[in-house]
């Protein structure tokens, strides 16, 4: 089962657009037209109901379901015939359209609460494939990789910081599975003081060198590229979330749809000074009805996945412009 939170938002949504206006009638009720929901998630949706766990978001899913049945762009007042909730499995290909749930086997909806992440993938499908093609294997260690001297060089400081009963490699690429996990345990609350210089050296490396490789795979691809960060492609769908200013309920544009509207002026990426290393990336969109610029900002976070030392790096993609100021993301009518 997903997190609690995440299958809220999901089953509740797909509650609400099947006609329900009350949470606690709707979980008991469990309609067959919404699939691949459990029992046992019936089950403890209504326990996180009854105790009031939530009961903001339970509320605010309900609503959405709602909104997206009335909705002129959504299902028009018609209920649906299935809803297909996808779950907690990860999509088993090359899926750009983050989907939740599947209605009447047409429309696809993304539920989305309070999250700026866009994107969560791989150093090396981010920065050297650009997000095409599927997720395929990892790539290998991305600080390794791009600031090799200065990973070492830390790592080399963190081991002589540390008591000497670990027993650690000499080399960071010798670490085990079990070792990483107990590293990145030992790490959680902060870097020892006298390495502090050299995590610092190594996050500057790293983003330095990853927007260079971003830079250069890119080249002239840069509409495909922020299409892909702002998850555009080519079946449209919706989002219905929360943002910290109200209720998310948009319509996402297909690249076909983004062109008759927009042309992209710029695009650019830079590393940034931070507390771990970070890229940041600026599109320049023009309205081709009216002639003016709209600024499209992000940032993308490296970090390790599981822990210091633990887990190979990820690329966290957020967007930094609230979604209802993002060309494509059409306010749902």
């Amino acid at each position: 089962m997903a997190d609690l939170r995440t299958t809220i938002t999901e089953v509740v949504t797909g509650l609400g657009m099947l006609g329900f206006d009350d949470v606690e009638t709707a979980l008991l009720a469990a309609p067959d037209a919404l699939l691949n929901v459990e029992r046992s998630d019936y089950e403890s949706l209504l326990r996180a109901w009854k105790e009031r766990r939530h009961l903001d978001v339970f509320t605010a899913a309900l609503m959405n379901g709602g909104a997206f049945l009335t909705a002129r762009d959504g299902l028009r007042g018609r209920k649906p015939v299935v809803i297909e909730w996808k779950g907690a499995h990860r999509a088993p290909g090359d899926e750009v359209v983050p989907a939740d749930l599947r209605i009447d086997h047409v429309y696809l909806v993304s539920c989305k609460y309070l999250s700026r992440i866009v994107v969560n993938a791989s150093p090396h499908h981010l920065f050297d494939r650009l997000l095409a093609g599927g997720h395929g294997r990892r790539g290998p260690a991305w600080f390794g990789e791009v600031a090799p001297a200065e990973h070492e060089t830390l790592y080399a400081a963190v081991r002589a910081a540390l008591p000497t009963e670990l027993d650690l490699p000499a080399a960071v690429d010798a670490l085990d599975i079990q070792q990483r996990h107990d590293l990145g345990r030992r790490l959680r609350e902060g870097w020892p003081s006298e390495t502090l210089g050299h995590y610092e050296a190594m996050v500057t490396r790293v983003a330095d060198a990853s927007a260079q490789r971003w830079r250069a795979a890119i080249g002239t691809d840069a509409e495909s590229m922020l299409w892909r960060l702002l998850r555009i492609g080519s079946a449209p769908y919706f989002v219905l979330g929360a943002a910290p200013t109200g209720f998310l309920r948009l319509r996402i544009a297909t690249p076909w749809d983004w062109r008759r509207h927009f042309e992209l002026r710029a695009f650019d990426v830079e590393p940034r000074a931070g507390g771990q290393p970070v890229v940041a990336w600026r599109a320049v969109v023009r309205e081709r009805d009216t002639r003016t610029e709209r600024n499209v900002d992000g940032h993308v976070e490296v970090r390790w996945s599981h822990g210091r030392f633990a887990g190979r790096p990820e690329a966290k993609v957020y967007l930094d412009t609230p979604h209802a100021d993002v060309p494509g993301y059409f306010q749902l009518r």
